[in-house]
């Protein structure tokens, strides 16, 4: 868009959604299930048809606007990322529970890590990237943090985090796919210090994809994607983090890939939504 119109207004998203949403209406007749991971205006949009879609929502469910959202379409099917987040989704409107997945060869499984941290988020108060740091440094261990600086909490960054940085605790920027598949190889665990109900935590199923165990705080999904002792520790401290770190040699990274595969694929994902489409088709 902005290589063929340079610099657009902040409107312009919306504008694209309300076209694709058009696009949708002209041809809503020729669907089973119409799956939607849009925010809200799709379920005006959908109308008698809402009980033969389904809805993902990629963000917490428990904040005032999806209260106001679900109160008022009731008969909107939604489908969790987690257990966490379904505990915020009233019962009229839960559909089932799917776990994201990744495709299986999207990273390389590593086995021998490089002896630094990673830590991979947005640089805010929800991912808690200054906390990592701190676990590093009490731990003894380099860190690399990559990551947006958040757009929702700009002085965030400035103030917790830059402060912290050092020789060892280097923070890389935003990363592409590639970049980050490297950096997770190469760690010897990924630190999740979340401080929010996480719904879900994609790059821990990255990082286990590539054999990386997961240091976590207990938080929203955390309990359901962290296997404590197996792919990674759970914790609820700096001090558990550090003391986790101490026996991160326990983990066998084969173990975590293997793992991966068997929860966490694309495939099983899919797998996932087919079953949900069809229960909703009574098939």
């Amino acid at each position: 868009m902005e290589a063929e119109h340079g610099t657009v207004p902040p409107s312009i998203p919306a504008v694209l959604e309300a076209a694709r949403l058009e696009d949708l209406r002209e041809r809503l007749d020729g669907f089973d299930i119409v799956h939607c991971h849009g925010e809200f205006f799709h379920a005006v949009l959908m109308g008698e048809r809402r009980r033969h879609s389904l809805t993902t929502i990629h963000w917490r469910v428990d904040e005032l606007d999806r209260k106001l959202f679900f109160a008022r379409f009731p008969d909107l099917p939604v489908a969790a990322i987690s257990a966490a987040q379904e505990d915020g989704i009233p019962m009229s409107n839960r559909a089932g529970i799917v776990h994201h997945g990744i495709e299986r060869d999207r990273y390389a499984f590593s086995p021998k890590p490089e002896g630094y941290l990673a830590f991979v988020g947005r640089m805010t108060d929800q991912k808690r990237p200054d906390r990592a740091i701190r676990v590093a440094r009490a731990a003894a261990r380099p860190i690399r943090l990559a990551g947006t600086v958040d757009v929702g909490n700009p002085l965030y960054f400035d103030r917790e985090v830059r402060p912290l940085l050092s020789e060892t605790a280097v923070y890389v920027g935003p990363l592409g796919d590639r970049d980050k598949g490297t950096l997770l190889a190469g760690a010897e665990a990924l630190l999740f210090p979340i401080d929010w109900p996480e719904p879900f935590g994609l790059v821990m199923i990255e990082a286990m994809a590539c054999g990386t165990p997961v240091i976590a705080w207990r938080r929203g999904s955390v309990p359901e994607i962290v296997e404590d002792g197996v792919t990674g520790f759970i914790v609820e401290s700096e001090e558990e983090a550090v003391a986790a770190l101490r026996r991160i040699g326990s983990i066998d990274r084969a173990g975590v890939r293997r793992r991966f595969e068997e929860r966490f694929t694309a495939d099983r994902m899919a797998e996932g939504y087919l079953a949900l489409y069809s229960r909703m088709l009574g098939c």
